[in-house]
């Protein structure tokens, strides 16, 4: 058996307790105390021995110590003592559910003596009571797909299952955590720590709901863009896969992308140097493009990202999981569909009120151009006095050099565009760029002023 070692957990342990105190208290009984000093410092294999004789015994002994005992010092060593029987083999979290020899007939009560432990001021009772609880949660018989508050819900065998009696304790613990995320009691390890056994809970649609309910999701996609750096990549596998199981929810589903968690999905998909990182969180942005709807733009938003580009690339690459090469393929069939949905005139004039253009691939879509330059004379020529507007005040290197180029596929797609152009001073303004320190911009008024001199029958010649 290998055991893994927590250097906290090793520290505690080295702590001697005087058990026979809190017995001539009262506070533990004799069979409770018995039990602890049999287990206590013993070796390794010894304690397996005694768990797999009386597994519940022990942990209601320890249970019964973390009742009573108000000693964070002594609250500590136990919470060690249970991760470490817990590290040691997970599936002993079962032993939390099931009654003792001399409680036959009762129900354990796991979950209150944890929760209570969370509000003491002290970082490593809150941490260790947390990763025993979410163990303990992971752990308890009859899970049903989801909590149904009284409604009756189907589990996987196909029979009936009523209210899940941990819902109540389930929710007051994902509220903690949301509450960590908002507000960390540690700066450093609580936000990691949370994470970490969210990633946990979530696995069940139960615990996504509560997760939602509790606001839980509108703080991921901050987290994610915080947190994208090598530096941190277990925390972003973490969040990521976080993302990806509340994507499996509908409504989770889209509170993440009113939340903005494209764009930063899509930033780790590029940069991520783990294959796990990249893999989950392509994977999340697949299962997002299953909610695309005429009422979602989550396609159109992730091509605004630049993630075809990433999916292009990445596919160039190399993979150990086939499973990446096949979301890679799904991705860039599913995206293109994606491409028509952002070619949108609505689109195009939001980018534009916005004051600042990209190279978006509406830019250099034909379809878009030949569908929509007549509406830029609507109005009195509204989209295009706006564009003119932008060349002629902007200066950002970038919108100056798509403006251009819009103003050249404008010239271009119109049957008028030229005259309508010079009428409004367009060509002044282009050859204004055209001694724009920046290359891309000159490239780009000068195309653009090709389009304004030459006519159309010669452009099409020259192949513009």
């Amino acid at each position: 058996m290998t055991h893994l070692v927590d250097p906290e957990i090793a520290v505690v342990l080295r702590a001697d307790i005087n058990w026979d105190s809190y017995s001539s208290a009262r506070l533990i009984g004799d069979k409770d105390l018995q039990l602890i000093r049999r287990y206590d410092k013993r070796s390794p294999e010894l304690r397996a021995s005694m768990l797999d004789e009386a597994g519940p015994a022990y942990v209601e002994a320890f249970m019964s110590v973390l009742k009573s005992v108000s000693s964070v010092e002594t609250g500590n060593y136990v919470l060690a003592l249970l991760l470490q029987m817990l590290q040691e083999q997970p599936q002993r979290a079962r032993y939390f559910h099931q009654p003792s020899e001399q409680h036959q007939g009762s129900v354990p009560d796991p979950y209150t003596p944890f929760l209570r432990l969370l509000l003491r001021q002290d970082w490593f009772t809150q941490e260790k009571a947390a990763r025993v609880l979410a163990s303990i949660i992971e752990a308890r018989p009859k899970v049903s797909l989801a909590f149904s508050n009284g409604v009756l819900s189907t589990d996987d065998a196909g029979t009936m299952g009523g209210p899940d009696p941990a819902e109540q304790h389930i929710s007051t613990f994902i509220d903690w955590l949301v509450g960590q995320l908002k507000r960390p009691f540690n700066p450093t390890k609580s936000v990691p720590v949370s994470v970490s056994v969210l990633a946990v809970l979530l696995k069940e649609r139960g615990c996504r709901q509560l997760f939602l309910r509790a606001g839980g999701a509108t703080l991921l996609p901050p987290l994610l863009k915080a947190s994208n750096s090598p530096s941190n990549s277990q925390l972003l596998y973490e969040l990521c896969l976080c993302v990806w199981q509340l994507t499996f929810m509908q409504a989770a589903a889209e509170a993440l992308g009113t939340a903005g968690v494209v764009k930063p999905l899509v930033e780790i998909a590029r940069t991520a140097q783990k294959e796990k990182v990249f893999r989950i969180a392509l994977s999340a942005l697949r299962n997002l493009l299953n909610y695309e709807s005429p009422t979602s733009s989550l396609a159109s938003d992730m091509v605004e990202s630049g993630l075809p580009k990433v999916v292009a690339t990445r596919r160039l690459q190399t993979w150990g999981d086939e499973d990446v090469t096949e979301i890679l393929l799904v991705m860039e069939e599913k995206l293109r569909a994606g491409i028509q949905v952002l070619s949108s005139f609505d689109k195009y004039k939001n980018e534009l009120g916005s004051g600042q253009l990209d190279w978006t691939p509406m830019h250099a879509s034909d379809v878009f151009w030949k569908e929509n330059a007549d509406k830029f004379v609507d109005r009195d020529c509204l989209v295009l006095r706006s564009l003119l507007k932008l060349l002629e005040t902007s200066r950002e290197v970038k919108t100056l050099a798509v403006a251009c180029h819009d103003l050249g596929q404008f010239i271009l797609h119109h049957p008028s565009g030229r005259h309508i152009v010079g009428d409004l001073r367009g060509k002044e303004l282009v050859m204004r760029q055209m001694a724009h320190p920046d290359p891309q911009v000159q490239k780009q008024a000068l195309l653009c002023v090709q389009k304004i001199m030459l006519s159309k029958d010669k452009l099409e010649f020259l192949g513009a």
